[in-house]
């Protein structure tokens, strides 16, 4: 899973699925079955598993003489847009890409690299009576990530990189639509520095804690590991 990966992260594989797949299912889990994915490095095979999803995902019969395919029982229910939003461009800039394709004065956001069991409902439930721009899941551990500084469950500051133990982002957003006036589509525009920043520094973002799982999947042994702790939604 370093830089020469012959896949993106997304489609890293935990217990037969990528990424990806567990992180829509949690979602789906929810109620929210409409996804936008912006794509970069290797999108051709994210792209590619999503228009053969039935193939990969459900069980089928084909009638050979016909090459009729047909789609036996339930199969997953969800609506993917996917963007071409570049090879180089940062996290900011493809939300920013992607804007077009938003619907509502409300909308969420992930990476593609890890997983959790957050419930979304809460999430958003949080979001919505917070009343602020934006929220972020909060995660307790010590790291290597930027620390959060939060009162009352709203962020007043976010320090570098640190050993110590803290609140760290873990990803799992809601943002109104008013932010992606936050947000520049020049493809160097990072969603965790100028834009999180500035609605830090306007008081407009608050943070929902998650205390249960949470799975950074960088490396070879954090796959591993999420092999043998997930729990398939």
């Amino acid at each position: 899973m370093q830089s020469g990966q012959h896949h993106p992260k997304p489609m890293s594989c935990v217990k037969g699925r990528p990424l990806i797949y567990h992180i829509m299912k949690t979602y789906e889990k929810y109620g929210f079955n409409d996804f936008i994915l912006p794509l970069g490095y290797k999108g051709d095979m994210i792209r590619d598993y999503f228009l053969n999803y039935e193939l990969n995902n459900c069980n089928i019969m084909k009638e050979t003489a016909t090459n009729k395919i047909t789609v036996l029982g339930n199969c997953d229910d969800f609506k993917v847009t996917m963007v071409n939003t570049g090879l180089e461009t940062m996290t900011g800039a493809r939300i920013k890409r992607v804007s077009q394709y938003i619907d509502g004065d409300v909308f969420m956001v992930t990476y593609g690299d890890g997983l959790a069991d957050v419930d979304i409902q809460k999430l958003l439930a949080f979001h919505k009576a917070k009343g602020k721009i934006g929220t972020l899941t909060g995660i307790k551990k010590k790291s290597q990530y930027g620390i959060l500084e939060i009162k009352n469950d709203i962020a007043i500051s976010f320090k570098e990189k640190t050993t110590t133990e803290g609140i760290i982002n873990g990803g799992y957003f809601v943002f109104n639509r008013e932010f992606l006036d936050y947000l520049d589509s020049k493809e160097g525009c990072v969603l965790e520095q100028e834009p999180i920043r500035a609605l830090i520094k306007n008081k407009e973002l608050a943070v929902y804690m998650h205390d249960g799982l949470w799975l950074s999947v960088d490396t070879p042994k954090d796959l591993e590991y999420a092999n043998q702790v997930w729990e398939e939604v």
